[in-house]
């Protein structure tokens, strides 16, 4: 009887994982065995390894040797890539249900090895919990389902490359791979070296559960260039990062002028603020911050900011709950002196120590240590050093504990503790972040979208709104062609001036053409101008300005001054001031018809046509300001999750030659939509009707400053954008030159970039998902958790 049940059970497995099912490890040293200890690449459904590849080993924390992983060449990358683009064809010719079905059985095959998969995560420093691993694979199994019933009019891009640092985690990989996967594409993963083997052995295991060959490929490499190596292929279609900022800098530098998208996720390394409020339940914040701070691999800095009226009693019982700490073990010898200095420093401009203990001989080791008083500007705020270190900062009232939670340069996430649930939602609205914690930390679900502000990131990564950096609108193309990069001197990038740029005196000139900056026309600063023509013929038609990039200094002055408060106004008013925009333009179409129809030299009633569906766009505009807003998300624990989405800020828009006020429209109406301020840069070749559009401008109810227009050199204006530090975005239509040019430098800090070569786009278009498509990048997303008892 005993024999018959066990031969069931084995039949009742092999019918549940099917032909394809993979061998059963008990540990992870089973696997690593039947492996030999030298792990391969994972192509075409089977491991590869060919003999002449190199090798790296990969050591424990004891210093033993756990196995070694091959390093890929150009013959491997050749081989993964045309693997891929068989498996996209095979893996997204199945049905929504059909692949819903691969992901779902993943979970069933990820708990027969849960605890190989947990043991290697391990043992490789890659921390990713077997349960949050299958809360992925249920969640985007049911988005798989979903895809062609609440997406729709759009597709998966191709081949989808996932890169990720030396010091990223399982989790966040596969929170990129599974998306990926669940929209139809093929994945390429370029794991950093922690989890190289946990991602090799998940591409094993997902053999089991029906899989198309091709469909997941693993190549490992002996550094961060084979992410680049790879991106070259012509077969990738898109690159997406998660880890630190200088991998993820270096990708993209890489990368820049392959004409391929790369967008990074740097969450490792930000400083992010950990706010306790004078009405917080001060023993749980205390405790939380402690066990946030002091961990051994810890992802995000903490700084902490306590409100002043109860700083003494968040001291004192910091100093009680560390007294049993022990000390925390760095990461490698060579941060202790590191650790050392930042405190001696942190002394040195008046701060005082909390530590459990003193400091122990060895150099391995370091005690928890808070910093009570540290400076806004201390090194150890502004970039902290390795090691077991906390940052103490006080503040007043709740408009400084704001300032001080957005002094980082990062936005990655915040923690806010206080039981007055108003103001717990007033300041994370107004801390520049992608994630809020209310009374809690470091909570993450694959329903919360999580998207860096500032220089945390270019992309969103989970929920729906992470779903689409996988997808494009059906009807488009790829605005960027597949090329090798051009040989550029960025250095010297825009600083050519094109013929004929003349000093003229535009206040005496004939038919003189101003810019507007903060809401009053004006000449440009160096005082030059060029002549405007039209498209066919040599007679001047006037003169404009001869904007640079002091000029764009004025333009980001004024917008920066009026775009808070024009994203804090609700999207009700926001949508009113379009359709008075709309109205304005319907009211001078004479003039802007007839300046489009002199520059362009098309008919009458084409100009008629594109002033028509200029308003019609703008008005479209309008009506999407109060529709898409977020709200609640179904978390699986007890509370309350919501997300919304938010400006990114200042962004610059050079703006192409066709279409030149159907384009600005469109774009111009989907930026200020969303509460961006706008800089414009008409085309170089046909500026006036752009420049007679500031008529409309100035006779709508827009705050002056919100919108500006410069014109110039569009080059030498790209470079002047990619170089200022306040501009999140670039939107920008040009030469290939100018996209690799922006790639390359849009990295310090990290702006969001929408390119494009096309010259023949069509932007009298109305495809709902394209307008969608312009909408998503003009936001970025924020979630809030709030916690229930």
């Amino acid at each position: 009887m005993q024999c018959y049940g066990k031969k069931l059970i084995q039949h009742f497995v092999q019918i549940l994982n099917g032909p394809h099912c993979t061998s059963f490890y008990t540990s992870y040293g089973a696997w690593l065995e039947h492996h030999s200890r030298s792990l391969g690449f994972f192509i075409d459904e089977k491991f590869v390894l060919p003999a002449d590849r190199r090798s790296r080993s990969l050591n424990d924390g004891k210093g033993g040797v756990v196995c070694s992983v091959a390093c890929a060449e150009e013959a491997d990358i050749s081989q993964c890539a045309a693997s891929s683009v068989s498996g996209f064809k095979a893996w997204s010719g199945l049905s929504c249900e059909r692949r819903a079905k691969v992901l779902l059985k993943l979970v069933s095959l990820l708990g027969q090895h849960t605890q190989c998969v947990s043991e290697l995560c391990e043992l490789c420093d890659a921390s990713a919990s077997p349960s949050a691993l299958v809360r992925l694979l249920q969640y985007y199994s049911g988005w798989a389902q979903l895809r062609d019933t609440l997406i729709t009019g759009w597709t998966p891009l191709g081949v989808v490359e996932v890169v990720t640092s030396d010091d990223c985690s399982l989790y966040s990989l596969m929170l990129k791979v599974l998306p990926a996967l669940a929209m139809g594409n093929s994945v390429i993963v370029v794991p950093g070296w922690s989890c190289g083997p946990p991602a090799l052995l998940l591409a094993h295991l997902f053999t089991g559960a029906g899989l198309p060959a091709g469909a997941l490929n693993v190549l490992t490499g002996c550094d961060m260039t084979l992410g680049a190596k790879v991106a070259q292929n012509p077969n990738v279609s898109y690159v997406t990062y998660s880890g630190n900022k200088q991998d993820g800098v270096t990708l993209c530098e890489s990368t820049a002028g392959m004409g391929v998208p790369v967008s990074v996720s740097p969450y490792i390394g930000a400083t992010c603020p950990f706010i306790i409020f004078e009405s917080a339940d001060i023993d749980s914040a205390v405790e939380e911050v402690i066990e946030a701070a002091f961990k051994k691999r810890k992802e995000v800095n903490w700084v902490l900011c306590v409100q002043e009226s109860v700083y003494d009693s968040v001291v004192a019982r910091l100093r009680l709950r560390m007294s049993g700490l022990k000390c925390v073990a760095l990461l490698r010898e060579s941060d202790s002196s590191l650790v050392e200095a930042a405190v001696q420093e942190a002394q040195q401009q008046g701060a005082t120590l909390v530590q459990s203990s003193a400091a122990p001989p060895s150099r391995t080791h370091y005690p928890p240590t808070v910093l009570c008083g540290a400076a806004p500007s201390s090194p150890c705020v502004v970039s902290p050093s390795p090691g077991p270190l906390l940052p103490l900062m006080t503040f007043r009232s709740n408009s400084e504990a704001v300032t001080l939670g957005n002094h980082s340069p990062h936005g990655q996430a915040a923690s806010i503790w206080t039981e007055d649930l108003t103001l717990a939602l007033e300041t994370a609205k107004s801390l520049s972040v992608g994630s809020v914690w209310v009374n809690s930390h470091s909570v993450f679900d694959p329903c919360l979208p999580v998207s860096g502000h500032k220089d945390s990131g270019t992309c969103t990564d989970g929920g729906q709104e992470g779903l689409y950096q996988y997808l494009r609108p059906s009807s488009s193309t790829p605005s960027l062609p597949r090329s090798s990069p051009a040989s550029l001197d960025y250095s010297a990038f825009g600083t050519e001036t094109p013929a004929p740029i003349i000093p003229v005196d535009l206040d005496s000139a004939p038919q003189s053409l101003l810019q507007l900056v903060g809401g009053k026309t004006c000449k440009s600063v160096s005082g030059c101008s060029m002549a405007v023509r039209p498209q066919e013929g040599t007679a001047t038609l006037g003169y404009c300005p001869y904007g640079g990039r002091k000029d764009v200094r004025n333009a980001v002055e004024a917008a920066i001054k009026v775009q808070p408060g024009w994203m804090k106004k609700t999207p009700s008013v926001r949508a009113q001031s379009l359709y008075s925009l709309a109205k304005a333009l319907e009211a001078k179409m004479r003039v802007v018809a007839g300046s489009n129809c002199i520059q362009t030299s098309i008919s009458v009633e084409e100009a008629n046509a594109e002033v028509d569906l200029s308003v019609a766009r703008l008005n479209l505009w309008a009506a999407y300001c109060d529709k898409v807003q977020g709200g609640s998300l179904p978390m699986p624990k007890s509370g309350s999750a919501l997300s919304f989405p938010e400006a990114l800020g200042v962004v610059g828009v050079i703006l192409p030659d066709k279409h030149p006020l159907l384009s600005m429209a469109t774009l111009l109406g989907a930026a200020i939509a969303t509460g961006n301020a706008v800089i414009l840069v008409p085309s170089e070749k046909y500026p006036l009707p752009v420049l007679s559009f500031i008529q409309v401008l100035q006779a709508s109810d827009l705050p002056a400053g919100l919108v500006n227009v410069i014109t110039g050199s569009r080059d030498q204006l790209a470079a002047a954008f990619a170089n200022h530090s306040v501009i999140k975005a670039v939107w920008y239509w040009g030469s290939a030159e100018g996209c690799q040019y922006l790639q390359k430098t849009c990295t310090r800090p990290l702006k969001t970039l929408k390119l494009s070569c096309q010259t023949e786009e069509d932007w009298t278009q109305s495809d709902p998902a394209l307008l969608e498509e312009l909408w998503r990048n003009a936001v970025q997303w924020k979630s809030v958790w709030i916690p229930t008892a």
